[in-house]
């Protein structure tokens, strides 16, 4: 891959870098001096926040890892992007204005107020080690996978390459720099991404070549339930699991609009992230199907899925033009990664240091120990990294969605149990976050590097997710049922108000796209 990395490329790479830390660092001077790093002081609008949300889920699953999973499979991945409407607007209408409405800083101080301090320690450290394997690790693999094509170096070092860009961002400017450029990089990203699927298509000879050129499965959501990797029971089941947690508790998706201006942005800023999903099928899945069609037809050669983004940027882009689309690349990477850093460091920030070691702590003495579990928090994840590196027998999407499908149920159960149900207790949400994460982990561990003296046949990792919450919810209903040492905490209350009509009918609308888009495509 070197081999296309022209001088007019490396150029274009340098000065592209050198205007994004322009932006951050003009995002950085924007925030007041003695502010929060955390929240961007409460001043994020609807397009900073869809933006940002995007920037964050646009990392490996939306670049590399789409593209190898439509190569080899068709459109069928783009149920985890479409799908995610349902969940996106549960933020929206039900977990956001809850959010805003107690006025926190991170999701463990809102599960704190709903359960007490002991559910509010337990989900920071969750949420700490979810940050760590979800968030950092699976992305600094995803941009490993990359830097390694492109430059032939070890996993360790793609990873602190990545780190060492992102954490500037985080350092310098916090949530505003993030976002901020977020918002440039990823216009960037839809420019350069519907470019190459219209000059693949435009290779092949048109779209009638392109449907022609592959199998009549690959434009198809629901596949067969016998599918090795995209059946549709387990997608449906198990789909929802991953939804709740991923866009609706999750603190480093969450934490745009935590910072919108008021509910009304954080509302529309979600609804901007829903629509911009739609494109994630046409800009990073339809590539890698486009580069399957190629290699049938012979103009391109591929022996490896996980290369088909970049094989296809380096066959239709002229030089200079790889140099560009590898910046691009590089810095979505970047911003999932910086995103990912400013919510580990506000949760250790706010919920550990402050609440318990420092509570009179000064804004200056806050920000510094963001800095510093910024930089631990970057060393962790490179070991998580390399562990991941070494799973075997998963193409590249299903290595990100199996760990995610084992980090899932306990998170949903206790967030959809606390906010629906007042029976629930804190014994209960603790038994989840405690006993029934280990349980998980101990299933996912068993599941990803299985032990040759353990002949288990597992179901779909998708369905495995979906029993292992349904367990836990069941459990956490027995004990609640049972527990005679019941303390009184409410379920926190939402901003009350009229609905935005704008709000409302964008929602609407949204909906019956996708309803119609997945009528198109089945």
């Amino acid at each position: 891959m070197t081999h296309y990395m022209e001088a007019l490329d490396w150029v274009i790479l340098v000065i592209y870098f050198a205007l994004l830390i322009s932006i951050g660092v003009w995002a950085s001077m924007k925030r007041k001096k003695g502010s929060s790093l955390f929240l961007a002081e409460h001043s994020l609008r609807w397009h900073h926040i869809g933006f940002s949300m995007w920037g964050t889920n646009v990392g490996p699953s939306m670049l590399i890892a789409s593209a190898s999973a439509g190569f080899t499979s068709g459109i069928v991945s783009g149920n985890f992007a479409w799908y995610a409407f349902v969940f996106i607007g549960l933020l929206a209408f039900v977990f956001a204005p809850r959010y805003l409405g107690s006025g926190i800083s991170t999701l463990p101080e809102f599960m704190g107020l709903r359960f007490g301090l002991s559910t509010r320690n337990i989900l920071a450290w969750y949420t700490i080690v979810t940050i760590l394997i979800s968030w950092l690790a699976l992305t600094l693999f995803a941009g490993g996978v990359l830097i390694r094509q492109v430059f032939d170096i070890p996993m360790w070092a793609s990873a602190f390459i990545l780190l060492l860009i992102a954490a500037f961002f985080a350092i310098l400017g916090g949530l505003k720099a993030v976002a901020y450029t977020n918002v440039y990089q990823m216009l960037l990203l839809i420019i350069v991404s519907a470019t190459l699927t219209i000059a693949g298509i435009h290779k092949l000879g048109g779209i009638n070549a392109l449907t022609n050129g592959v199998p009549t499965d690959y434009w198809v959501l629901f596949k067969p339930i016998n599918d090795p990797d995209f059946p549709w029971l387990p997608i449906l089941l198990g789909y929802p699991v991953m939804g709740v947690w991923f866009w609706c508790t999750d603190q480093s998706m969450v934490q745009p609009v935590l910072a919108a201006r008021n509910l009304r942005e954080g509302q529309l800023g979600t609804n901007f992230c829903g629509w911009l999903k739609i494109l994630d099928v046409f800009l990073y899945i339809l590539p890698g199907v486009i580069c399957y069609a190629l290699v049938r037809q012979g103009s391109v050669s591929l022996s490896n899925p996980d290369e088909a983004y970049l094989t296809m940027v380096t066959n239709l882009f002229p030089v200079g033009m790889v140099g560009l689309v590898f910046a691009v690349l590089t810095a979505a990477l970047v911003s999932t990664v910086g995103s990912a850093l400013n919510a580990l460091s506000t949760v250790f920030t706010m919920d550990i240091y402050v609440k318990h070691y420092a509570p009179k702590a000064s804004e200056r003495d806050i920000i510094h120990m963001g800095r510093i579990v910024t930089i631990v928090g970057a060393l962790i994840s490179i070991v998580i990294t390399i562990a991941i590196d070494s799973i075997k027998g998963l193409n590249l999407f299903n290595v990100f969605q199996s760990v995610l499908s084992f980090i899932a149920p306990p998170m949903t159960a206790v967030f959809l149990l606390g906010v629906f149900w007042r029976r629930t207790t804190t014994r209960a949400a603790n038994f989840a976050l405690t006993i029934g994460t280990a349980f998980c982990l101990m299933v996912g561990v068993l599941y990803l590097w299985p032990p040759e003296w353990l002949p288990i046949t597992w179901p779909h990792f998708m369905l495995l997710s979906f029993l292992l919450c349904a367990i836990l919810i069941l459990a956490m209903v027995v004990i609640s049922l049972t527990d005679k040492r019941q303390v009184a905490y409410e379920i926190p209350q939402p901003i009350r108000g009229k609905m935005s009509k704008l709000v409302v009918g964008a929602w609407v609308l949204l909906s019956i796209i996708m309803v119609g888009l997945y009528v198109v495509f089945n």
